[in-house]
């Protein structure tokens, strides 16, 4: 089955019920799409959570280098990775308590899209949080 992004009030119900995004790959480099995206979500009153090996701490947080470190619950895994990255970040949100897996727009990867799925996740790919997040919320 090719990958689908689910309804706009799926979207809109995920965002208005979570708390706390992990933000695969964010950088702490300002001038990053992750870092800005990521901001603007902060300051939209999600807490963030740095997953990146290469960073102690990104907007204030505490930085982990994967998403099975992470000792806080997680609302959405947002990935801001390559594409060929997300089989790997799919099977380490499995094993988190999350359930909602977003990639960043432009990033696909129809693999992890049918492994979350058959794990019961809600995913969504090629759609940026921020954009949905100004439309939807």
């Amino acid at each position: 089955m090719t990958w689908e992004n689910p309804s706009n009030e799926t979207v809109k119900a995920v965002l208005e019920s979570a708390n706390t995004i992990a933000v695969v790959g964010l950088s702490d480099n300002p001038e990053r799409t992750s870092y800005q995206i990521s901001k603007i979500m902060q300051e939209q009153g999600y807490t963030i959570i740095p997953v990146n090996p290469k960073v102690d701490e990104v907007l204030g947080e505490k930085a982990y280098d994967t998403l099975t470190d992470v000792k806080e619950s997680i609302d959405i895994i947002n990935v801001f990775r390559r594409s060929e990255y997300l089989p790997d970040i799919a099977k380490d949100a499995s094993q988190t308590n999350c359930r909602v897996f977003w990639a960043q727009q432009g990033v696909i990867n129809q693999e992890a899209y049918d492994y979350l799925k058959e794990r019961g996740f809600t995913v969504m790919m090629d759609m940026c949080i921020k954009v949905a997040h100004s439309i939807l919320v």
